[in-house]
């Protein structure tokens, strides 16, 4: 009979051991979003819930030795002393220790780019008559010097946003016109002018002379 009773015994506890880990596996696979106000269900620990109501009954009730073992067991391994039995959110990731913490500190520290002050209003307008209204055309360019240079109709005009000083680079006939593309070289001195008949001529700028006329070979613009 004792060999008996110690084999339901022991059934029980392992039972009641696997009872508890099942219940540890659902709660740390639960992945469901918790409500501000609504404890996550499947995270709240009830039979630890269910010990701490137990425990302020009268201790006039004896318990036996076996289910204050059983009561040890389960407040060891469901953490009943922890400070919350409800919990209304799941349980952070483990941060992964990176093999770098040189490079981590520097991706955690943001570098912000100072912003370019843009206004939303117009600083100057200049007026642009005898422009032709061509997608395909290029007439206006900004070179490096802080020069203006665009093609208006036959002729090509610059203007000087240092000095605020408008000049007249150039002026084609009407068998070669009219201005196609303006576009200034990199050193900012020397600017191409492309022509309806297909050249290509290039100025300097300083001192205000044809340079070279290429030949690029298209139909027209």
């Amino acid at each position: 009979m004792n060999s008996r009773g110690g084999c339901s015994s022991a059934l029980r506890r392992s039972d009641s051991r696997n009872l508890i880990q099942q219940r540890i596996l659902l709660r740390r696979k639960s992945t469901e979003n918790c409500d501000r106000f609504i404890p996550n269900r499947s995270a709240t620990d009830f039979d630890s819930l269910q010990a701490c109501s137990k425990k302020g009954k009268a201790d006039s009730i004896a318990s036996s030795p076996s289910s204050e073992a059983y009561r040890k067991q389960l407040a060891e391994v469901l953490n009943v002393n922890r400070p919350r039995i409800l919990a209304f959110k799941n349980k952070p990731a483990k941060p992964v220790n990176s093999l770098f913490p040189e490079a981590s500190a520097v991706q955690r520290t943001k570098i912000t780019k100072p912003q370019r002050s843009i206004p939303q209003i117009a600083d100057r307008i200049l007026d642009a008559p005898e422009i032709i209204d061509d997608y395909y055309l290029n007439l206006l360019d900004w070179g490096n010097t802080n020069v203006l240079a665009i093609g208006l109709g036959y002729t090509v005009h610059l203007w000087d946003a240092t000095e605020s000083s408008t000049a007249e680079l150039m002026t084609v006939d009407e068998d070669t016109g009219p201005i196609t593309s303006v576009s200034w070289a990199p050193d900012g001195r020397h600017i191409a002018v492309g022509l309806n008949n297909s050249e290509v001529q290039i100025w300097d700028y300083t001192s205000n002379k044809l340079l070279r006329t290429l030949q690029s070979g298209h139909q027209s613009r």
